[in-house]
């Protein structure tokens, strides 16, 4: 049925090509569907003259008129084309399809039902469309469908439409905040010699021209705070990171990342700083502070919670960190049907135990502080517990919206969490991290106390109440077995 139609569109092709281009390098174009829609009146009363471009929705031939409708990005308009009024009135008539996109030119009326129209003095095909625009994609519930043709959710679903223009205000809004904060943006290589900055399984690829190994990111840390030292004092990066991990509703393997790092400041510094920045977010981006997820309503503009990791883990796991051995850890891990590598450290088992137990009780915006140094390698211990390092997250609706913690700016204890890692790694834990020497160089020359906070996209898509996946242009798919 679709070859038969794409062949009758290629005929048509064929036919209009004979009398014109049907896919032109210019287009003349005055003025947006929106802008045309906005000023009707005053353009209509004046009969300017103007040219819209757009992509034709239904297209109705009724003898010598031509009806369709005229959308763009951002609005639409009827289009009428007449005999006698064009020059081209009968290609025009054996060609257009729904689907093609079209210029026009012509004068703004209204119809005798008062429908808001365009008369076309020219029109023609900039964009013929081969393949017919299905007729029953409205609402379609076969998400994986959706996902891999996300150019047709977008032109159906002007809810998914709409979405991508809100996560551009998003991430717009986080790099003004940051600008009018003094904060300077750079960017840093995607490739890395070894991947540092996270606990996570990278992706591997091999650089021809160097004939060399190289990783794919999967954190901005280290490259920003090497920043710091060369003397940059308040630094960013919004980029793409990659971690060969599982997919679920909170997890991606390719996407957009925040970090910044903040010279002479530490995680109570950051605790001050945290809720403007989220509160001007999410305020750009919706253009309210309370927010829904799963049926719960959170109110930004309140007060944040502060949670003790400790005191928490204790009330839910049942477990006392600071004398919680290793074996009772692993013995509440099995307790809770958790699955863990038999190389998983005591980092691990107290993190999987966390989300498992605490995780899902924390629902009001509030920061989740010093957990224990084995599960956050780049922190700087507590001052008053050097069992603690002091680190935040950004809790809400039972999830992590974001870590920050005062960094580790002592290059020997890193030596020393970095040789701990890498005795993970040699037992079988692909997660683990590598111990960088690069890094411990620059970090021996000096690095000044320091907060650092990261943010990924997993923000905008628990705000939006969806999937990631979802909050996604093009997500990463597995392969369409036809």
């Amino acid at each position: 049925m679709i070859e038969d139609l794409m062949r009758e569109r290629r005929l048509k092709l064929e036919r209009y090509r004979k009398s014109a281009d049907p896919y032109p390098a210019e287009v003349k174009r005055t003025a947006s569907v929106k802008e045309a829609v906005s000023a009707f009146s005053k353009l209509a009363k004046s009969n300017k003259i103007l040219w819209l471009a757009g992509r034709l929705g239904a297209v109705r031939a009724q003898g010598g008129i031509i009806f369709a409708d005229l959308k763009d990005q951002n609005g639409q308009i009827q289009l009428i084309i007449k005999k006698g009024e064009t020059d081209n009135f009968d290609i025009l008539k054996e060609t257009l399809d729904i689907g093609d996109f079209t210029e026009v030119k012509g004068t703004l009326f209204k119809t005798k039902r008062g429908e808001k129209s365009i008369l076309a003095k020219q029109a023609r095909i900039i964009a013929k469309s081969l393949r017919p625009l299905p007729q029953n994609w409205y609402g379609l519930e076969d998400t994986e469908t959706r996902l891999r043709k996300r150019y047709l959710d977008t032109i159906f679903n002007p809810e998914v439409k709409e979405m991508f223009v809100r996560k551009s205000v998003f991430w717009g809004a986080v790099r003004d905040f940051l600008k009018k904060e003094s904060f300077f943006e750079v960017e840093t290589p995607v490739l890395e010699g070894l991947p540092g900055g996270a606990e996570a399984e990278p992706f591997k690829t091999h650089h021809n021209a160097l004939n060399r190994d190289f990783y794919l990111r999967i954190s901005l840390e280290l490259p920003l705070k090497k920043m710091l030292v060369g003397g940059y004092e308040k630094v960013f990066e919004i980029g793409r990171i990659f971690r060969n991990e599982g997919i679920d509703a909170e997890h991606l393997q390719d996407y957009t990342h925040m970090e910044f790092y903040w010279a002479y400041a530490n995680y109570r510094d950051l605790m001050k700083f945290l809720p403007k920045l989220f509160r001007v977010v999410i305020k750009k981006t919706f253009g309210t502070l309370k927010i829904k997820n799963q049926g719960r309503e959170v109110d930004w503009g309140k007060p944040w919670k502060t949670y003790d990791y400790y005191e928490l883990f204790k009330k839910h796991a049942g477990l006392d960190l600071n004398g919680a051995s290793d074996s009772e850890l692993r013995k509440k891990a099995d307790e809770l049907d958790l699955k863990y590598e038999f190389s998983a450290g005591r980092g691990r088992l107290i993190d999987i135990i966390y989300k498992k137990t605490v995780r899902s009780k924390l629902l009001e915006p509030g920061f989740l502080v010093n957990p224990p140094v084995e599960i956050e390698p780049l922190a700087k211990r507590s001052a008053e517990d050097p069992r603690r390092v002091e680190r935040l997250q950004i809790m809400a609706y039972g999830t992590e919206l974001g870590k920050g913690f005062s960094e580790l700016n002592d290059p020997i204890d890193q030596r020393e969490r970095f040789e701990a890692q890498m005795a993970l790694r040699a037992k079988g834990d692909k997660e683990a991290q590598f111990l960088d020497e690069d890094f411990l160089e620059a970090m021996e020359y000096g690095m000044p106390p320091a907060a650092g906070f990261g943010m990924s996209e997993r923000v905008f898509s628990v705000l939006m109440d969806k999937p990631i996946r979802e909050t996604v242009v093009f997500p990463l798919m597995r392969e369409d077995k036809k």
